[in-house]
């Protein structure tokens, strides 16, 4: 099998047409095989809901200076014994992506893979294998039969740079760099009303694209945890905007989905907040007092409510997120990505 068609190949095999669909009760893919020789038994994701866990006061937020700064490059936060967070130190790089760790009982998903590309310079991959063989010890796993897939929120380089770490690591499959592979990954037709089913081992990801920001972006809710991940359309900062209406639609499905589905908490890629509502300088590579990653569902739901009175572009502060309505252009490899009608 070459390069073009792994990439492509589906991750998941099952999918709803619409998210919008508030009846549609959801049918699970086919489990990978989930039964091991070992002693270790398979771990329940099912029962309890949802799995308690907790988040940081702080996380790592950079130093006044770089130079000096003695916080290691990649902060690891265990929501749980089955969940981890990572976060990019800002003195690395002012962005300071998060990334997320979700373990099941034969896969791994990792979203989002920071951006700094060289090993030497960012450990991103000896932070996750790290990760990965304390979760199999703990678990009594065996490293090699895990399967790790490494996807990310959206086509923008702070979010999939480090993805060449780990480009000649076994049992490894990695998400492509356009749109077509992106989607193509999970096994989607229908994008981005269409939503899909990763089966971790009895731990189930939803996906679903939510394009606003760039164009090729996706959702991703753990059922396990009920955590929901909006990317960069939706965070505790500037939420560029940059196609309105598929902006729009986005959060039009982000609702009918809190409609049926439990969140505890929803998180975006960044902070650029702080605790007092203060819009942190682009670039700036210190937030000595940032407000907490994780927003709440009434947080999105007022957002969703400002947005519903938007006419024209212009920045928009809902009280927790600033609504960027088509004001700035960054870099993306999406074709033609801030081109408007």
């Amino acid at each position: 099998m070459n390069r073009r068609t792994f990439l492509t190949y589906p991750i998941v095999s099952a999918a709803l047409p619409s998210i919008s669909a508030a009846s549609v009760v959801l049918s699970r893919i086919p489990s990978p095989e989930t039964s091991f020789t070992g002693e270790s038994p398979n771990i329940d994701f099912t029962a309890d809901l949802p799995a308690p866990g907790t988040l940081p006061e702080r996380w790592i937020c950079g130093s006044s200076s770089c130079m000096d700064n003695q916080e290691p490059p990649i902060q690891v936060h265990w929501y749980n014994e089955h969940t981890a967070y990572l976060r990019q130190n800002k003195a690395y790089n002012y962005e300071a992506p998060f990334m997320h760790l979700y373990f099941g009982n034969r896969r791994i998903l990792f979203i989002d893979q920071g951006y700094t590309q060289l090993r030497h310079d960012w450990p991103l991959r000896d932070v996750v294998d790290n990760c990965i063989a304390e979760w199999c010890k703990r678990n009594h796993r065996n490293v090699e039969e895990m399967e790790l897939l490494i996807s990310f929120s959206h086509l923008h380089d702070d979010h999939y740079a480090g993805i060449n770490q780990f480009y000649d690591r076994p049992n490894t499959r990695y998400m492509g760099l356009t749109h077509e592979e992106m989607i193509g990954f999970w096994g989607m037709t229908n994008y981005p009303e269409e939503r899909v089913t990763l089966d971790l081992g009895s731990r189930n990801i939803l996906i679903w694209g939510s394009p606003g920001h760039v164009m090729s972006e996706f959702a991703y809710y753990d059922t396990y945890t009920q955590i929901l991940f909006t990317g960069d359309m939706f965070y505790r900062g500037r939420c560029y905007i940059s196609f309105w209406e598929p902006w729009f639609a986005s959060m039009k499905r982000l609702m009918a989905f809190l409609e049926t589905y439990p969140v505890t908490h929803v998180v975006g890629c960044h902070i650029e907040i702080s605790r007092t509502g203060e819009d942190y300088p682009y670039g700036i590579t210190y937030q000595p007092d940032e407000a907490p990653w994780q927003l709440t569902v009434a947080e999105l739901r007022h957002a969703y409510e400002v947005a519903q009175t938007i006419k024209e572009p212009g920045i928009y502060f809902t009280g927790s997120v600033f609504l960027c309505n088509q004001t700035r252009g960054t870099t993306t490899v999406d074709k033609n990505p801030y081109a408007y009608d």
